[in-house]
């Protein structure tokens, strides 16, 4: 991979940071039920997480010579606090396995600042992933 090609895949992970902010605070405002507060809260407090590996990103973008994209992923459509947390599951596990994949190719290409910060933002996606199973796993259907 060339510094082209990793602009191109942070710009795909920025694109999944922004979607992230999307997705949490319509989850929150979509909180249904007794649990709603708590869901709410939760969801909301991930937004300044994500708005930080957002603003990383596009600053890298940047300073790598890139654009960075304006254009957010699609967010899972979701009708029950069930299927909201299901699918930030899945959207947290895709983070840590892109985040994973893009400090190895950053370390490739001599970017040990960049390969160090994905390997934190790795940490804290697996923390958000591990937080939310940890909430579905008694979860009534």
């Amino acid at each position: 991979m060339d510094k082209q090609g990793l602009i191109d895949k942070l710009n795909e992970d920025l694109a999944g940071e922004l979607s992230a902010i999307i997705q949490y605070l319509t989850y929150a405002a979509k909180a249904t039920g007794p649990f709603r507060p708590q869901l709410s809260e939760f969801f909301l407090t991930e937004v300044a997480d994500e708005q930080g590996h957002a603003q990383f990103l596009a600053n890298k973008i940047v300073s790598l010579g890139g654009e960075p994209t304006t254009v957010p992923r699609e967010v899972a459509k979701a009708s029950s606090n069930h299927e909201m947390l299901e699918a930030v599951l899945a959207a947290e596990r895709r983070a840590v396995k892109d985040y994973s994949e893009r400090a190895k190719q950053a370390d490739e290409l001599g970017e040990k600042g960049l390969a160090v910060q994905l390997e934190d933002m790795v940490r804290d996606e697996s923390g958000h992933s591990e937080e939310t199973e940890r909430i579905l796993r008694d979860w009534p259907l």
